[in-house]
């Protein structure tokens, strides 16, 4: 979708979106309106009982004295505690409500007290994503007709501002269509294909196959796909955006491309669903897009271990014990269990290669942190207060939400095992802690946070700034934390 900025003056065709605060006036660009149509905008807000509530909508074909073809309102509430995400959602609420209206285009009047323009146009391009190339016999009416969405502000300044939103957004974007993607099309090899093109952006990459990998000793990322007949790939980003001797900061991710459950099956029921167990991968690949797009002034790296886990008579089995890179050994008691024994050999890679100031791993890692914190929030455990606190932070004022959940050696305790260095299960009570746990054990000491997005990477319903489907999230919000703290 376009976007632009322009002035404040009332469009020639389209659509006109108005911010109006709770029981106040119409304003600005509303106020004219109004007066064009000798009161019949203020008419039809009053009858249709809008008062400007915070996130309340009105939609009403434009009467005559405006050349614009509809009009939306949208409430702003009592307009004095407008946080970032507010401006984020006006831009999102926008694009929902006009996309399949039939205007091809659509002007926000963003100049309201708190109203930042910059995200109000972030918002909107967000909100703008679908993911269709599988639609062949979508009807017209069926399809977007919005095609370009100007934000009219004063603000001289919001131009240049969005366009460096505009980078990541580019990085969310690829990380929705990776997640998105099904697993016959996207698989270990072709997803590290598809990370490989990012050396247009001046990203280094580099991917390993299973020769390099066994030679490394990977035998726990080896082992959940080695039932599949796609071969397992660790795929290595590498970003340098500031002096060649500073230290690099990590991220690490989940790709588990398509999971089964292994031998420890999963029910046939929502099993379609595990195409986007890869999402951890996808949020480090698209954050790295975006760090690249934007020319972060930091040294970053981006390590994904993409397996796929399939069932056959190749497949590791419950009890077999596995060596990681790291020398540990690990029973694998349930198969099904196997987001955490790629991670052991990533992180321990990753730390041990380019000694890092942190890692922050990210994966689709446990059904039980959705039953802790259900949709709302993704698990955040980290035993630096410093890491922790900082990406809590950048989640409040980007909205891709965290929650802290604890580590204590009484959890660790629970993966002790009688034959082999421990467990790859804690058993049931605590399965989002144990498992965090259990990574932990493969840091080697280095500052580290775990993010599980199990109930993050994909959404069941529209939100915000979302259609139903891949969510993005982790880029946006990782994205803020780098700006915010590591940037030279």
């Amino acid at each position: 979708m376009q976007i632009s900025f322009t002035g404040t003056a009332l469009p020639s065709s389209g659509a006109a979106v108005f911010l109006v605060a709770k029981d106040k006036a119409f304003s600005g660009a509303a106020a004219e309106a109004d007066a064009a149509t000798s009161g019949a905008l203020k008419k039809a807000a009053d009858v249709s009982r809008f008062t400007g509530a915070k996130g309340q909508t009105l939609e009403v074909v434009a009467p005559a004295g405006l050349s614009v073809d509809r009009v939306l309102f949208i409430g702003l509430g009592d307009g004095d505690k407008m946080a970032e995400t507010d401006s984020l959602t006006i831009g999102g609420t926008a694009v929902a409500k006009l996309l399949m209206a039939g205007s091809e285009s659509a002007t926000i009047f963003a100049d309201a007290d708190g109203v930042d323009a910059a995200v109000v146009a972030e918002g909107a391009r967000l909100r703008s994503y679908r993911f269709d190339k599988y639609r062949t016999k979508e009807t017209a009416d069926k399809k977007p007709t919005l095609k370009a969405v100007a934000i009219a502000t004063s603000d001289k300044n919001a131009d240049d501002r969005y366009a460096v939103r505009d980078k990541v957004i580019d990085g969310v974007f690829l990380t929705r269509d990776l997640v998105s993607e099904p697993a016959n099309v996207l698989y270990p090899e072709s997803f590290a294909a598809a990370i490989s093109k990012l050396s247009a952006l001046g990203i280094d990459v580099e991917v390993l196959g299973e020769a390099e990998m066994t030679k490394l000793g990977m035998g726990s990322l080896l082992a959940v796909g080695q039932g599949s007949e796609k071969e397992s790939k660790l795929a290595i980003m590498r970003w340098n955006g500031a002096d060649k001797d500073d230290q690099p900061i990590a991220f690490v991710g989940k790709g588990v491309t398509f999971d089964t459950g292994g031998i420890s099956l999963k029910p046939g029921e929502g099993m379609e669903q595990m195409k986007w167990d890869m999402g951890g991968a996808g949020t480090v690949t698209g954050l790295m897009k975006a760090l690249a797009g934007r020319k972060a002034k930091v040294n970053a790296i981006g390590v994904v271990g993409l397996v796929e886990n399939m069932p056959s008579g190749n497949a590791q089995r419950p009890g077999d014990v596995v060596t990681s890179m790291s020398g540990q050994t690990i029973e694998v008691l349930n198969t099904d269990a196997e987001g955490r024994l790629v991670l052991a050999d990533a992180l321990w890679y990753t730390q041990d290669r380019f000694k890092p100031k942190f890692m922050v791993d990210l994966a689709t890692l446990t059904g039980a942190i959705i039953i802790s914190l259900g949709n709302e929030h993704a698990g955040l455990f980290s035993d630096s207060d410093e890491l922790a606190e900082r990406i809590a932070s950048a989640g409040t004022v980007t909205g891709d939400k965290v929650w802290r959940m604890p580590l204590h050696d009484n959890y660790n305790k629970m993966l002790d095992c009688a034959i082999a260095d421990m467990k790859n299960i804690g058993g049931r009570p605590a399965g989002s802690i144990t498992a965090a746990q259990f990574l932990k054990r493969f840091t080697n000491d280095v500052p580290w946070a775990h993010i599980d997005i199990a109930g993050m990477a994909w959404s069941d319903k529209d939100l915000a700034v979302c259609e139903k489907g891949g969510t993005g999230f982790g880029v946006r919000l990782l994205d803020r934390m780098v700006a915010e703290h590591y940037e030279s």
